[in-house]
């Protein structure tokens, strides 16, 4: 017996001892989770119940240069509703009314919002869609709906508010203005201006909390932000919307009708860098044209005779030669080493001088002069070229410039043949804007200034940042070689035997040099032959103020493929329809051009409209630009929705004038 009692009551102090460890051990732990790792659970179940979410700041709008919006940022809000929250009471009263008002507004049926609501409630659905993509007034009209005007507390209304980036102006410059995204991990990526000034344009982020009331679904608390987002700054482009508007319908007309791959055209003011207008479009398999990649920027290819420009001003600096200068073509075929020289004229030029072959763009006058006259010492022709900042990136702040590629004697690829071949464009390379750069350099007498595509960051009416005019080189050439230059750029337009001369105008004057540069050419297959077509220049030819380049690339050799054929014409349309809307007044008299001015389709729709003086003209499917500028001359005002062609006029052909001082244009 008393054997039995001691172990029990062995087994009982046991079992004590046990219980008495185990609360010691639990009492450690609570205090240790209360007082020792006390914050680290509460922040664990506070962020698995409650978290703090980052706010997207409105990014800056982008203007053109006359305040026209390329880009803005638009509040959309979701609207969706807390079945828990909300009273019984306040739920029957209310279902009806609040159904008819969603009704009303976002056009479906009441029963399909009562049924909507009603299942929410039976669910005890917390996060019940309503509707998406809202716009501001629409989100201010639903939070006085009955039942949502009492909250989110009692009403049960969730509102979830986004910012999307739209563009008002279409599809104009779309590829320049660009886009930015950003990832899970804050890197930035993006093209165009968005992404080159996104620094400015995105803002601050903002702060709110949000409690979580189903598995991935977060419901913010209360109506205020913890951080106001912060929106960020405004930019004003250099592109002004009517010249960017003639230049894209311009250099889309030709891709059509040459059935090229691809092209860009860019419109540049002269003394400043600013860009004015700047267009790139690509050929999709079914044969429409977009902004698909900013060839103007990034694409560098070899020029073809454009260079040729390059060419004459370093052998007139290096004074190896002058414009007066005799050289044989040599029946338009001139051989060095393995390879030969060919005019596109068959028999070549004869003797003539150098300005001549620059004026009718002679391939073998041009190998002959750069080689015979550098083969001794090429290194002088290629740092000619370099002092110019041929060889150089224009630092750009838009991502993706085009390297540009001059060879030296020395590097891979450069042979005995390299002078010559050099000398017309080819074994080199630029991107549009970089020649254009240096056609801008010859028309400011020899100074070289950066292209701008941004004036200034602005907050309201604050002015944040101004960029002003930038110099690259103050003199890529004496003003002597420059004048020289000026003269037989004109003459390629002017001049019968020009190749330009196809583009003259007696209304205004034009100065450029046309090129015509082989891709694929060493290949055996002609079926594998492409062409580049280009164009570049500046206008007027006296006192410029623009100047302009044009590269299509790939146009059915079928059609035509020469650069005054294919580039030129677009050059011509953009210079004229600027002469037409620009104030030019020094440089041309409108009045005394007024019915004579522009490409041949307009004058007949002007002669239209001035013989029916008294009547309203048709202008469907003319350009908005065109269609502007007859009505306006007419003493009609005129309010254009939308650009491109007019798809729809308010006031119909045939209308008396006199009953019609206002027209609405609907462009497509």
């Amino acid at each position: 017996m008393a054997v039995t009692e001691k172990s029990i009551l062995t087994r009982l102090y046991v079992v004590t001892a046990f219980m008495f460890l185990f609360a010691v051990a639990v009492l450690f732990k609570l205090v240790n989770i209360q007082f020792v790792q006390g914050d680290k659970y509460k922040a664990l179940a506070m962020e698995r119940t409650e978290k703090m979410f980052t706010i997207a700041p409105n990014r800056g709008n982008l203007y053109s240069d006359d305040g026209s919006l390329l880009a803005t940022s638009v509040s959309r809000y979701t609207i969706r509703f807390d079945a828990v929250t909300v009273s019984d009471e306040d739920f029957r009263k209310n279902i009806v009314p609040l159904s008819n008002s969603l009704s009303k507004m976002l056009g479906k049926p009441s029963s399909h919002y009562q049924k909507l609501l009603r299942k929410a409630k039976v669910n005890k659905n917390r996060y019940a869609l309503i509707a998406r993509n809202l716009d501001y007034s629409e989100y201010i009209t639903v939070k006085d709906f009955p039942l949502f005007n009492k909250g989110p507390y009692k009403g049960g209304l969730i509102i979830e508010q986004k910012t999307v980036r739209e563009h008002p102006l279409g599809k104009i410059a779309e590829r320049s203005v660009g886009y930015e995204n950003v990832d899970e991990n804050g890197y930035y990526s993006g093209v165009g201006l968005e992404r080159a000034y996104g620094e400015y344009l995105r803002g601050v982020q903002g702060k709110r909390l949000k409690q979580k009331i189903a598995k991935g679904q977060w419901k913010p608390i209360g109506w205020e932000n913890i951080v106001e987002p912060k929106d960020g700054y405004d930019l004003v482009s250099t592109i002004d919307i009517n010249i960017q508007d003639i230049a894209h319908h311009a250099l889309l007309g030709q891709l059509e009708h040459y059935k090229a791959d691809h092209g860009s055209v860019i419109v540049m003011e002269t003394e400043t860098g600013e860009v004015k207008a700047i267009s790139n479009l690509g050929r999709t398999e079914a044969g429409k044209y977009y902004e698909r990649l900013n060839y103007a920027v990034g694409e560098a290819s070899e020029p073809g005779s454009t260079f040729k420009l390059m060419s004459l001003v370093a052998a007139l600096e290096d004074k190896v030669i002058d414009t007066s200068t005799v050289i044989d073509t040599e029946k338009g075929r001139w051989k060095i080493y393995d390879r030969t020289v060919k005019d596109s004229k068959w028999g070549g030029y004869g003797k003539i001088s150098a300005g001549h072959a620059f004026e009718v763009s002679s391939n073998t006058a041009f190998a002959k002069m750069i080689h015979n006259n550098y083969k001794n010492d090429p290194e002088k022709y290629v740092n000619r070229l370099m002092s110019m900042n041929l060889n150089k990136k224009l630092d750009l702040p838009i991502k993706g410039e085009g390297e540009p590629v001059i060879r030296f004697p020395g590097d891979k690829g450069w042979s005995g043949i390299s002078l010559a071949w050099m000398s017309h464009g080819y074994e080199v390379a630029m991107t549009p804007l970089q020649v254009l750069t240096f056609y801008n350099a010859i028309a400011n007498d020899g100074e070289m200034v950066k292209p701008r595509l941004i004036k200034e960051v602005k907050e309201w009416d604050r002015t944040i940042e101004k960029f002003e005019k930038e110099v690259i080189n103050e003199s890529v050439c004496s003003k002597e070689t420059a004048a020289k230059v000026q003269q037989l750029l004109k003459n390629v337009v002017e001049k019968k035997y020009g190749t330009g001369h196809g583009l003259y105008s007696p209304n205004f004057s034009m100065a450029g040099k046309t090129g015509t540069a082989q891709k694929n050419y060493v290949s055996k297959d002609p079926d594998k032959l492409k062409y580049i077509s280009s164009f570049a220049g500046y206008f007027p030819a006296e006192n410029p103020k623009y100047s302009c380049i044009v590269v299509i690339h790939e146009p059915d050799k079928s059609v035509g493929y020469y650069g005054a054929d294919v580039s030129g014409p677009v050059f011509k349309s953009v210079a004229q329809k600027v002469y037409a809307t620009s104030p030019l007044v020094d440089e041309i008299d409108m009045e005394k051009v007024k019915d004579q001015r522009l490409d041949k389709s307009y004058q007949r729709y002007y002669a239209e409209a001035q013989k029916n003086y008294k009547q309203v003209p048709n202008v469907k499917g003319m350009s908005g630009m065109d269609a502007i500028s007859i009505l306006e001359n007419l003493g009609i005002e005129v309010e254009v929705r939308g650009n491109g062609k007019v798809k729809r006029q308010s006031v119909s052909q045939g209308t008396n004038l006199k009953d019609a001082k206002k027209i609405t244009l609907e462009l497509s």
